[in-house]
């Protein structure tokens, strides 16, 4: 088999099936960044467009989206730094796993947040 022998093809099958942590953060960023932006648009810009007229809702759209790129990159960063052997280490489950859902919780939950926030001063103005 092209010069690998037996213990050769068992490491690489054995590494096939390993998740990259740094790859897997960097794929989760790049989704959450879509989601957060997708639902800026339609969730935040809606709401803000009901109570003002002009280019606020989109100047607060460029606002929110570019204050939320440091955050993603910082997660990313974090993982990006590992090693080859702790890129693959199954000991970081629990740390991958906690850092997804934080980023998903803000990537889902800033928007609506944020809409409830505006809507919130839009009706005290």
């Amino acid at each position: 088999m092209m010069g690998m022998d037996k213990h050769g093809k068992a490491d690489a099958l054995a590494t096939a099936g390993v998740r990259d942590w740094r790859k897997a953060m960097s794929d989760h960023v790049a989704y959450g960044l879509l989601a957060y932006t997708a639902l800026q648009i339609f969730v935040t810009v809606k709401a803000l467009s009901e109570g003002t007229s002009g280019a606020l809702p989109y100047l607060a759209l460029i606002v929110l989206v570019a204050g939320i790129i440091p955050v993603c990159r910082w997660f990313e960063k974090r993982w990006s730094v590992l090693s080859d052997a702790d890129a693959r280490d199954p000991a970081f489950t629990a740390a991958f796993r906690r850092d997804t859902i934080t980023l998903w919780a803000l990537a889902i939950g800033l928007p609506f947040g944020l809409t409830l926030m505006f809507k919130a001063v839009l009706s005290v103005l």
